[in-house]
This record gives C-alpha cells, structure tokens and sequence, in this order.
C-alpha cells in the first residue's frame, strides 16, 4: 500500500523522470554521434539510466522499493503477451522458411511482380494483408518479409520498399477492426468502434489514396534496374536456388490461411500464431528434404542454409534471404521493450504522463486548439513510453470532457489518438515498434522514414482537419472560441 503521508505529484516532480529520460536520449543518440564524432548509446542503457533516474527520484520521494517493484512488475504484466509475440514471430520466420512458405511465396513474387511496381505493390499488399489480421508486427514479419525479399533479388531500393510495407502494414494496424490499437483507441474516448473506424476514413483514407499515387511514381523516379542481362542473370540464379533448396506445393500457403482464419475470426494472437507455426514444421516434413534437427534448429536459433546438404553451391542472396528466424531473432527488441517497461512501470507510480498533459496543454481552449493539443500529446507519450495503448488510455481521460464541453464528437478524439499515435511510432528511432521494423526487415529507420508517406501525409491532413474543422462533426456552434 502506498505511503499515506506522501503529498500528491507536483508538476515538477512528474516532469523529472520525463526530462530525465529526454536529456540521456539527447545526448546518447544525438549528441554523442552528431557533435561529438562517438557512438551513440544503446538503447537499453538509455532507458535503463532513465530508469535508474526515475526510481532514485521516486525512492527521494518516500515511496518503497517494494512499492517500485509492484508498479513496475504490473506494467512488465501488460507488456507480457506483446513480448510473447515477439518470441512467436520469430519462431514463425522460421518455420516458414523451413517449411517452404516464405522461399515459395517470394519465388513466385519475383516472377509476377513487374519490377516497376514493386513499391505501389509492397503498399498495396500489406495493406490488405494488415487489414485482414489487425497487426502491423505481423503483417510485416510475414508478408514483409516476402516483399523485401523479393526487392532484394530484383534490386529494387530497399529504404522505399521498407517505407511502403511499413506504411501498408500501418493502414491496416489503423483501420481494421481487429486491430488491438483501433479497440483501445475506441474504448479510451468511450465511442463505437465503427464510429471510430468512420471518423479516421476522413484522414487515412486521402492518406492512403496519396501515398499510392506516390508510391506509383517512384517506380519510375527510381526505375528497378533488373531488366539488364546481368540483373535477369543474377535473378534467374537466384530462382534456381530456391528451386533447388525447397519443393512447392500449394498447401504450404495453410500457415498464411491459419494466421488470416484466426484474425477474422477474432481469436486469440499467440494460440494462432504458435498454431501457424507448427502447421509449418508438420509441413517441412511432408514436403522439404528436413530432419528433426532442421525444424528444432528453424524454431530455436532460425533456418539456415546449411541445411541444404544436397546443394553444392549455395548463393550470397539466399544466405541473406534465408538465413533468419527463430525465438532470438528479435531478442534485442525484447530486451528493449522490457526495459522501456520498467521505466514506464516506475513514473506510472505518481502519474507522472497524465499529470503532463493536464497542465502543459492546458491552454488549448478552441476547437481546433484542443483537437492538436491531443495530437501533441499523444505523438509525446507514445514516443515517451513506446506503448500507444497508454497514450491513449492517458490522453483519451484527459481530453474527453473538454470535446463534451466545446460540442467535438469523442470520435474526433478517438481519431486523433490514432492519427499522432499510432502512426508515429514506427519513425521514433528508439521506439520499440521501429525498432522491431528495423530488425525484421533489415532497413533501418534512418534509411526508411522519409519514404513512409503514408503517416507523414496523415499528420499534414489531421492537421489540416484540426485547423480548417472539415470532417470534425461539430455538433453545436461554439459562440467563444476562448471559452
């Protein structure tokens, strides 16, 4: 139990964790590479310095470190299953490469994706594919992985095609139903999830609709360059590699139907996942040339190669195509997110976010003020704390009297918390979701941002709504806007 003669949380006892945390990232990752010609600082020393600055600050303030545990172990519960997931989608790369469904996917890709659409598709499928299962982590982990194998072999720009995935992965982590952030986003502002759904149409969908028309033309701002002798030789090499290491059949697309059946259907992540991925392994059995130890090995450590004992020769590009997956391919996110989560688990003890935004956007008294104070805020705690469900939950209580009062439909609010939130978290370098993007597809941040347009658009236009009130639903005149 807390401490009963401990005063309330001032502001500044809830900024100093907050700015804490801010200097290490300025000087770790900006100063020390940019000014001072040094390597930046990891991230899980980052966030455990800034944890070790909030706990002190806390244990000042009188709480016990038993208190401390007990806050940080209930957050550490929250973020359990999302860091199962991370263990899931690794053994999932890997049993669809041993299985034969990611080389039989990509290989077919190769053969019917012109190479001057490569980036409009990556965007179009992932889209769809993202829509269809609610994740972007998954969409990315599964289909990315295809798409960007396939731009790899055909020499397109992989910076553009990781931008365009990510940002087709995001459109559907946005919009579709079965997305656990669309749920939280609906259920912190307190309206219909299809309200929701209807209200964000007015800002992602001209996003959307930008983006493709972009995408569309960089193919040819930046032809693919596979039609040469050389670039249709080195293709074809690597076509007959695939061919030769792994057997097609039809029924090694069953992992990708189960993932898509268990989320229309709504059932639960991990079962589903785990469930694809061993329908792999049965899969390996029946149709590749594998042992035991080949499909323990995929789950454990990821496929490699090697494994191909009745290949002679074995290809560069398949070696990094292939040679990946299993439950530590993401350990470095894993061990991110849960030190981002102690962090979090330790302000959360005074309110440290909610108190934030209660007093530094406190000024926002108009409509159009208060409808971009929540995207301030919600780009701020996202970024903070990488867990967009928080930054909803935090600002969705602290916004949602003052749109009742100033006549915003809640649904503009539960719009916002998407717009600023969710879709800038795959930019924030130190963003446990940016950093899974980075890892699975092997293109850094830094090299795919300014080629994700669809959530830069999406800021400009939910700006724009906020500063012109199209697509607000207003539903009462505001006589003084300073009230």
């Amino acid at each position: 139990m807390p401490n009963p003669s401990l005063k309330k949380t001032t502001l500044l006892q809830a900024l100093f964790p907050v700015l804490g945390l801010v200097l290490v990232l300025v000087y770790g990752l900006i100063i020390r590479p940019m000014v001072q010609g040094l390597d930046a600082f990891p991230l899980e020393i980052v966030f455990l310095t800034a944890a070790v600055i909030a706990i002190v600050q806390l244990a000042w303030l009188g709480y016990s470190w038993q208190e401390l545990q007990d806050s940080i172990v209930k957050k550490l519960a929250k973020a359990f299953p999302t860091i199962l997931i991370l263990f899931t989608i690794g053994m999932i790369i890997g049993s669809w490469i041993v299985s034969g469904t990611i080389p039989m996917m990509i290989y077919y890709g190769i053969k019917v994706i012109h190479p001057g659409y490569i980036y409009v598709i990556s965007f179009l499928v992932a889209s769809v594919f993202s829509t269809f299962t609610g994740t972007s982590w998954g969409s990315v982990g599964t289909v990315g992985i295809v798409l960007i194998g396939v731009a790899a072999t055909i020499n397109a720009d992989l910076a553009i095609t990781a931008g365009a995935i990510i940002g087709g992965a995001f459109f559907g982590d946005k919009m579709s139903p079965l997305s656990d952030t669309t749920n939280v986003a609906a259920l912190a502002a307190e309206v219909p999830l299809w309200d929701h759904i209807q209200s964000m149409m007015y800002t992602t969908m001209p996003s959307a609709a930008l983006t493709t028309i972009l995408y569309f033309i960089l193919g040819f701002v930046y032809p693919v360059e596979a039609s040469g002798v050389d670039a249709v030789a080195q293709t074809q090499v690597i076509l007959d590699g695939i061919e030769s290491m792994f057997s097609f059949n039809p029924l090694l697309l069953i992992p990708v139907g189960i993932v898509l059946y268990g989320s229309i259907k709504r059932k639960a992540t991990l079962p589903v996942l785990v469930a694809s991925s061993f329908s792999a392994c049965i899969l390996a059995f029946l149709f590749q040339q594998t042992t035991l130890a080949d499909v323990v090995q995929s789950l454990y450590k990821g496929y490699d190669t090697s494994m191909a004992i009745w290949m002679t020769t074995i290809p560069e590009e398949l070696k990094t195509l292939f040679n990946r997956g299993g439950l530590y391919e993401l350990s470095e996110p894993v061990v991110i997110s849960i030190i981002v989560f102690v962090y979090v688990g330790a302000i959360d003890k005074i309110n440290a976010m909610p108190i934030i935004v209660d007093r530094v956007f406190g000024f926002a008294k108009s409509r159009g003020a208060t409808i971009l104070a929540t995207l301030a805020s919600t780009s701020f705690i996202n970024a903070m704390t990488s867990n967009q469900m928080a930054a909803s939950f935090i600002v969705g209580e602290a916004f949602h009297k003052n749109y009742d009062r100033k006549g915003i439909p809640r649904k503009v609010l539960s719009r916002s918390l998407e717009d600023s939130g969710t879709m800038i978290e795959n930019l924030i370098p130190w963003h446990t979701t940016a950093i899974f993007m980075g890892a699975t597809l092997g293109v850094s941040v830094g090299q795919y941002w300014q080629w994700q347009f669809l959530s830069l658009i999406n800021f400009v236009v939910a700006i724009t709504l906020a500063l012109t009130g199209i697509g607000c639903f207003y539903q009462k005149p505001l006589s003084d806007e300073s009230n």
